[in-house]
Formats: structure tokens, sequence, C-alpha cells
């Protein structure tokens, strides 16, 4: 038999009859008269060839019949109901492609492990992750979101942006360099030794940025020994004792704990690039980029 709309009806007048104890309170549930429902319930013992209610001016009862078609009027609803639970929860569950980029040595070391274990708790997701110190155009290359150090603060309104935090840098040296060169005790002491530098993508070097006495940044130029445009290869440096460097204190963080560094002037901190996670705006999130979002917000940099 087919099911029909006016089926589906019946068996819906019937149901909030039985609950609410006459035809004009199911009325009032269901938002009808108390005559549609009324005849909505006859339509229904007609199709079925039963009396389901037996009615009486002061009380309404279920028959045999209708008390067996109730229950399984019941079962069938509650399995309906967890049904209609169940693939709504499937549509929140986080499913399909992300691409995401990444800074090559911050996403090596800080963003992959949170993302490995977001992978591990989202098993219906495809990541693809590019590691680049480029600034990829998002559209262009179809990114869902970058994490970006460096860059503006303010976005075009086609983005959407959030700031965790700015890095923090030091200078750093290794054990046996210090043991060979003269102690750094001043901002005037870093001139005469022997400086690693960051190489920019231009082919210009970062210079030392310096908190002066007064509180105020200002940069300065380093005699360099060695330039590198990696950060993993400026930290090798140092640690290999080849000279003094200003790098992320992220970026130090695990050799500066094993002893492998001394921060030198660490009243002298200053802080460096932003931390930033980029997207394309759009008016709802997808339960994808919403998961997303919410396990990188635990990214965090100081």
């Amino acid at each position: 038999m087919m099911i029909t709309e006016e089926n589906l009806k019946g068996i819906s007048c019937f149901v909030a009859t039985v609950e609410c104890g006459s035809f004009s309170a199911a009325a009032g549930r269901l938002n009808l008269t108390g005559s549609a429902v009324s005849k909505s319930v006859a339509r229904l013992e007609s199709r079925l060839g039963s009396r389901l209610l037996d009615r009486t001016t002061r009380r309404m009862a279920l028959t045999d019949a209708g008390q067996a078609y109730y229950d399984t009027c019941q079962r069938i609803l509650s399995e309906l109901s967890e049904t209609e639970a169940m693939l709504a929860a499937q549509r929140r569950i986080p499913a399909g492609r992300l691409h995401i980029a990444l800074p090559q040595t911050f996403g090596r070391k800080e963003a992959m492990p949170l993302l490995n274990r977001f992978a591990s708790a989202n098993p219906e997701l495809r990541l693809t992750l590019a590691f680049s110190d480029r600034f990829l155009d998002l559209f262009d290359e179809g990114v869902d979101l970058a994490v970006r150090i460096g860059g503006p603060l303010d976005y075009p309104q086609t983005l959407s942006s959030m700031l965790l935090g700015m890095e923090k840098r030091a200078f750093f040296a290794a054990p046996d360099y210090l043991e060979r060169h003269p102690p750094v005790r001043t901002v005037e002491d870093l001139p005469s030794h022997r400086a690693i530098v960051y190489q920019l993508a231009d082919g210009s070097h970062k210079a030392w940025r310096i908190v002066q006495e007064n509180g105020q940044a200002v940069d300065r130029p380093a005699p360099w020994r060695m330039a590198v445009g990696d950060g993993e290869a400026q930290l090798s440096a140092v640690k290999a004792g080849l000279g003094v460097a200003q790098m992320a204190t992220w970026l130090t963080r695990e050799a500066e704990a094993a002893g492998e560094l001394v921060r030198l002037l660490p009243e002298r901190v200053v802080e460096g690039l932003p931390l930033m996670l980029v997207w394309p705006r759009k008016k709802t999130l997808t339960p994808k980029m919403e998961a997303l979002l919410a396990a990188m917000q635990a990214l965090r940099i100081e």
C-alpha cells in the first residue's frame, strides 16, 4: 500500500488524540480545528476498516484494535525520530577535503602535531597540507585555511582572519660559542659578535630588532657571518657555535630547555611577527571548517 500525505496526517491526528485525550486538545497541539481532527481520525478508521476509538459524551478510549495500532504508530514514530536525529548528526560530522597552507618551519614544528591529532579525531576528512613561506593566494590556490606568520593584521572583506598571538624574539648563542668569545652583557656588545641572520625571500637580511632603554624598538643591521633562508638551518648554525642570532622563542624552545642554547639579554626580548589564521569569508561555515577553526585556535605562539 502506498503511504500518502493524507495517511500520515491521519496517523498524526490519531496519535495526538490518544495522547491529549480529546479531539479539541489534539487540535490545539496540531494547530487544526477539532472538526478537522475528528474527520481525519474517521477517515483513518474507514481506510483501516476498524474502529480505533470508542467515543462517548464523557470519555474516549482505545479499542483493542486501536491499542494495537497506537502501539505500532508509537514504535514507527520513535524509530523515525531516531533516524532523523542520526541523519542530522551525520550532517554535522566533519567530512570532505580541506586544503591548509602552512609556513615551512612553524608548520612542521608547531602546527603538525596539532593537525595530526585533528586528522586522527576526524577520519572522514582528507587533508592537503602545503608548506611554503610564500603567502599563497587562497582563492587561486583553493586554500581553505592559511596559517601565516607576518603580513597584515587587517585583511580585505573577502577574507576572514583571527589573530592567535605575537612572536617573541630573543638573542641566543651556544654555550661553546660563549666560552670562546667575550660575554654579551649589553646591546653594545652585540656588534662585536658574529651574527647568523635570516635571509628573506627577496635576498635582504632581517635586521636585529633592539629594545632601547626607553622601551622603543629599533632595527639595526647585523654584521653577519652567515645568512640562511630557513629557520631550522639558522637554529642549527647557532647550536653549532657559529655565532649569535635573534630568533623566535617558539623555534628555540626545545634547544634552550636542553641547554644547547643560552638566552642573551633576556630583558631585551622583543615582540615579533603576528600569527594569523586566514580563510575565505563565507556567510556560513561548513562543519569541517568549524571543526578546523576550533582546533587551530589551540595553536599559540610565544
